[in-house]
């Protein structure tokens, strides 16, 4: 089966890339270009049905939602009514990372509920296999750990966060840099930092890279170069280490587009605003374009129990400098696994940022709904208000409660109300003054 990626380099648009021209109001021909240039994804696993999305250049900046049990909290039936939830609010893809129970089970159990692109981590569970068996992670047996990585494609995951830029190279920079503010915060990056030095070897996620690519191009799944090494403070966003994983996963986002397998690199977590276009910048020169999937970012430390709005400050300008993927925070984050709750709140918040960052990014394409509901506001069209809101039951719910005497005002304001007596002011303008 050839990829998308292959299928645009013989001139092919296929239904994918149609589809996504239609969503994003583009020409299929303009997507088909794209998809060969390596600026753009669509991650759709040919062995299962699922929605089709476009990732990257000149698309509307896509929401993630990540969800998954943990070693605490082992319940399948949460974590599909959190999967099923992230779709209702509109997250475009989710992150299936449990590391808790029978890893099979609820991956297949989240798969088989959502129409969503799911993507996972693969490292994660190769992990707890090998603590399992053998009763030490460190004892993973690399066979294994692409055995899984063909096992979880097989079963339908749409793009996978492999950490193949951790190799003896970034490992000499973190170990000369002598210090780390946040330490490291990937668990599969640290893992599989453990493990090459506990087995003195390199990783072979970069070793047998090749490998790697070619069970994800069989399957049409989309390989995101995972960011092991990602800071976890802000004072590390930009240090040696995290540069020099970025350095490598751009070379390999390059060597994965020549073999014929989509690619996508992953970016840090923890970055202060001043340094948020310049790392987009550098990611997009140094790959060639390849879509830019942000883990948040925070641009600050101190936010824990509200994290989901410092990240949406950080999606917000990630947007607007050109990340095309923006992983969902929420407020249990750095604090507790989410629930449902959480997962609902998250993905609000962060599509309402990316939104933010389109206006900039797309440019008159980004901005029709804004228009339509800044002219609604003016002839207080309450109706075409809730329709045009992103969150349009939320703002019904909230009027209804608080219900004004005069049904053209809010309580806001009331008999003071601005538009109201503004239209009252400019009555006598002609009707060419409302386009």
């Amino acid at each position: 089966m050839a990829t998308q990626i292959e299928r645009a380099r013989k001139g092919e648009i296929s239904a994918e890339m149609a589809r996504v021209a239609a969503d994003e109001g583009l020409t299929p021909e303009l997507i088909r270009d794209e998809v060969a240039a390596g600026a753009m994804v669509i991650p759709c696993n040919g062995d299962r049905r699922q929605r089709v999305v476009g990732i990257g250049r000149g698309l509307r900046t896509k929401v993630n939602a990540s969800i998954g049990t943990s070693s605490d909290i082992i319940d399948y039936q949460a974590e599909v009514a959190k999967a099923r939830a992230a779709e209702e609010e509109g997250a475009d893809t989710l992150m299936e990372l449990s590391v808790g129970g029978d890893l099979d089970e609820v991956r297949r159990r989240v798969l088989a509920a959502t129409e969503l692109p799911v993507g996972n981590v693969p490292l994660y569970q190769a992990f707890c296999e090998a603590a399992r068996r053998y009763g030490d992670p460190n004892k993973l047996d690399e066979e294994l750990l692409f055995d899984l990585i063909e096992q979880q494609c097989a079963d339908g995951i749409s793009f996978m966060a492999i950490h193949c830029g951790i190799n003896l190279y970034t490992l000499e920079r973190l170990q000369k840099q002598g210090y780390r503010y946040g330490g490291l915060v990937s668990k599969g990056g640290t893992q599989m930092i453990a493990w090459m030095l506990a087995n003195n070897r390199d990783n072979p996620l970069y070793t047998q890279f090749d490998r790697v690519v070619e069970i994800l191009r069989r399957h049409d799944a989309v390989l995101s170069l995972g960011n092991g090494i990602r800071a976890g403070a802000i004072h590390d966003s930009s240090d040696r280490a995290q540069v020099a994983e970025l350095v490598i996963n751009c070379e390999l986002a390059e060597l994965g587009r020549e073999m014929g397998c989509q690619m996508m690199v992953e970016g840090p977590g923890h970055v202060p605003l001043d340094e948020i276009e310049g790392n987009i910048q550098l990611q997009k020169r140094m790959s060639g374009d390849a879509p830019y999937y942000v883990l948040g970012p925070l641009p600050c430390d101190v936010g824990a129990g509200y994290d989901h709005v410092t990240a949406a400050v950080g999606a917000a300008s990630s947007s607007r400098y050109g990340a095309d993927l923006v992983c969902y925070i929420t407020p249990a984050e750095h604090l507790a696994l989410p629930n449902e709750a959480d997962v609902r709140e998250g993905v609000r918040v962060a599509r309402l940022a990316v939104h933010m960052g389109d206006i900039v990014k797309l440019g008159k394409r980004g901005r029709g709904r804004d228009l339509e509901m800044g002219k609604a506001r003016r002839d207080m069209q309450w109706e075409r208000q809730f329709e045009l809101g992103l969150f349009g039951p939320q703002a019904r719910q909230i009027r209804a409660e608080r219900s004004p005497a005069d049904q053209a005002t809010c309580t806001m304001c009331g008999e003071f109300c601005a538009a109201k007596n503004a239209d009252a002011l400019f009555s006598s303008c002609t009707s060419a003054g409302k386009k």
